[in-house]
């Protein structure tokens, strides 16, 4: 089990550390699906979670940003924190949490709205800008961040639903950081695409952890070799070991981690 010692004032103060969580675990009715989980999601910096289906990981991604609280039966505990900041404080709102911390899903989820209407509407709920030419602006700015703006800007009026797969997920990216979050959760957002598809993405994970924090959830420890630099490695609902990405792939500590890795478990 990775073991991290409770919060000091350095970790609270520290800019690495974006989100730390300590003791999390998550019960859906009467199942315990994640234990004791303690991990530092550190600034500007892609974090991959692996494991074998239903290890948990996406479960704990999803405590992230709350998006658990969405599920009736599902409780959290333990402490996690967004630069210091305990995001489950009841004074906290999980729609303005979820405006800091954008999520990307494992398909391609598009409105059925245009696609300039697609990365409007997070800015427009949060009241980002004042006027359609600041509007138009932080659209422009969302798509080229999500390196779709060249195949798309003379159809900003077409529907979002009607590009492909690969422009929808690069889409759903934009849309994802046109609130200018601090943290961008990405659970399996490859999963659906093809690998041409799949390397734009990938590409452009590595551009995005210049201005925020990346967590992938990813099937494909390819993947998670590829991109990221440190690696979360979970089974059975336990996160069972996280290091340097490099270190996880080459000479991990856990026994359970090589099983993995070597293809003997999972």
């Amino acid at each position: 089990m990775y073991d991290a010692p409770l919060f000091t004032e350095r970790d609270v103060t520290a800019n690495t550390i974006k989100i730390g969580a300590r003791g999390v675990q998550v019960f859906y009715g009467d199942t315990h699906a994640i234990r004791d989980v303690d991990v530092d999601i550190e600034d500007k910096t892609v974090t991959a979670f692996i494991g074998p289906s239903g290890c948990g990981k996406s479960t704990f991604l999803r405590t992230l940003n709350r998006m658990n609280d969405t599920i009736d039966i599902c409780r959290v505990e333990g402490d996690i924190r967004l630069d210091g900041e305990d995001i489950y404080d009841k004074r906290v709102d999980p729609v303005q949490l979820r405006a800091k911390v954008g999520m990307v899903f494992q398909k391609p989820n598009p409105f059925p709205k245009s696609i300039y209407d697609n990365v409007a509407y997070g800015p427009r709920i949060h009241g980002l800008a004042k006027n359609k030419a600041e509007l138009d602006e932080i659209v422009e700015k969302a798509l080229r961040r999500g390196a779709i703006w060249d195949e798309v800007k003379d159809r900003l009026t077409a529907p979002g639903t009607g590009l492909s797969g690969g422009q929808q997920q690069r889409l759903c990216i934009a849309r994802a950081i046109a609130t200018e979050p601090e943290v961008l959760l990405m659970d399996e957002p490859c999963s659906a695409l093809d690998p041409i598809a799949t390397a734009q993405v990938e590409e452009l994970i590595d551009e995005l952890r210049q201005n925020y924090s990346v967590v992938i959830v990813t099937h494909s420890m390819q993947q998670a070799a590829r991109v990221s630099q440190k690696t979360a490695f979970f089974h059975l609902g336990n996160l069972v070991e996280f290091g340097e990405t490099a270190q996880i792939f080459t000479n991990p500590e856990d026994p359970r981690t090589e099983s993995y890795i070597t293809g003997r478990i999972g």
